[in-house]
């Protein structure tokens, strides 16, 4: 057995005994080198009621890792003549000069900065309301956001530093919308799920012919009660921002795009040039003041994409939270390999200890793959 077999196995062990101790009811995990795949588990159950087994057909919800296809999106209009990066958001979506801005004109916001989490836009999509049972999970109309827009306002400076912004992903949506003369879902069906082949992905409800594969989703509380979320939840408004859904097996076809092969390169090419890609890639705000484990390490902000520095090693991808799924995947360009890793549960913290969450779990095994498993890779013949 090789290193990154012996990895993967303990790997496997880890997340299994994680699976437990989290009370997590489904899950996958699924690395790619290159333009293999070399590892795709699945654990546990997408239905617990109709005792239905997490497999590779299972679709997750994905959550705010949508928003990394929908800046592609903005990347494929610029460079196609059709929008500027430093142009302002306004110039598309002129609704936004309601919002208030105590630090200038609304028209100085750039698509760029909202890109980047830099436009100072607030974090949730609700400013107020959203928190009834009777409330729909999202904004289901674009009337809904544009009522509340005189009643929000900017939070800082635009530009002047990182804040993790919804509403800004919903208003590059309105732009990719405007632009295209499309809905944002077909927009993207046509220009992304498409020519990357990922032909069981899709945005918002589900069609009828993959409802049996969609996953269910579960939350448990600090009791340690066990709830069940919103069976195909309907994103509404905010597609754009958290829509996607997909099976790991299409996922994995958009994990080889962002590595990149020169044997298809000409065909990714098509859906976004390599340079425009990498572009995303690169750094443009600091996420933490100050760096883990003094300058060990670092988290950035690229176009939609998070840049972690690990003690010399750069990790780039994006996390989803919402409807109890948990959700991440990583790219690490030295390696030229990425995975990703799915939860259909959400665990709260207990009264014993509140940070024994999901998310604990969720960083346990992503600092396993980037410490032992991407070191463990060997370039593929």
């Amino acid at each position: 057995m090789d290193r990154a077999a012996a990895e993967l196995k303990k790997f496997d062990a880890l997340y299994q005994k994680g699976m437990k101790d989290y009370s997590i009811v489904g899950g996958a995990f699924l690395l790619v080198q290159e333009d293999k795949v070399i590892d795709h588990q699945t654990y546990g159950s997408a239905h617990l009621a109709n005792k239905t087994a997490v497999d590779k057909d299972t679709i997750f919800h994905w959550a705010s890792i949508t928003k990394t296809l929908t800046s592609i999106a903005i990347m494929q209009l610029r460079d196609r003549g059709r929008l500027k990066l430093d142009e302002p958001i306004t110039k598309y979506v002129p609704e936004l000069r309601a919002v208030h801005n105590p630090f200038g004109s609304m028209d100085e916001i750039t698509i760029g900065q909202v890109m980047s989490h830099t436009a100072g836009f607030r974090g949730g999509t609700w400013p107020f309301g959203g928190d009834k049972d009777w409330h729909p999970p999202e904004p289901t109309k674009w009337s809904q956001l544009v009522a509340m827009m005189p009643y929000t306002e900017v939070l800082f400076k635009p530009g002047s530093k990182y804040s993790y912004s919804n509403p800004g992903v919903v208003y590059l949506g309105q732009v990719i919308e405007r632009l295209s003369g499309e809905d944002f879902e077909v927009y993207m069906d046509k220009n992304v799920l498409r020519p990357l082949e990922m032909r069981n992905g899709y945005y918002d409800t589900t069609p009828t012919h993959l409802l049996k594969h969609r996953s269910h989703s579960y939350s448990i509380a600090q009791d340690g009660k066990m709830t069940e979320g919103i069976f195909d939840m309907d994103t509404g408004i905010t597609v754009s921002n958290g829509g996607l859904n997909a099976p790991l097996t299409d996922m994995a076809k958009y994990l080889k795009f962002l590595i990149g092969d020169k044997k298809r390169q000409a065909e990714y090419d098509v859906i976004l040039k390599r340079s425009s890609l990498e572009e995303m890639f690169f750094p443009v705000v600091d996420v933490l003041d100050e760096p883990k484990n003094g300058k060990d390490r670092k988290d950035f902000m690229g176009r939609s994409f998070f840049i972690e520095d690990n003690f010399g090693q750069r990790f780039i991808g994006h996390s989803g939270h919402q409807n109890n799924f948990a959700l991440h995947f990583y790219y690490s360009p030295a390696s030229r390999a990425a995975y990703i890793i799915a939860f259909n549960t959400y665990k709260n913290g207990t009264a014993a200890d509140p940070k024994a969450t999901t998310d604990r779990l969720d960083l346990e095994l992503k600092e396993y793959v980037f410490e032992r498993i991407f070191p463990s890779l060997k370039p593929l013949p």
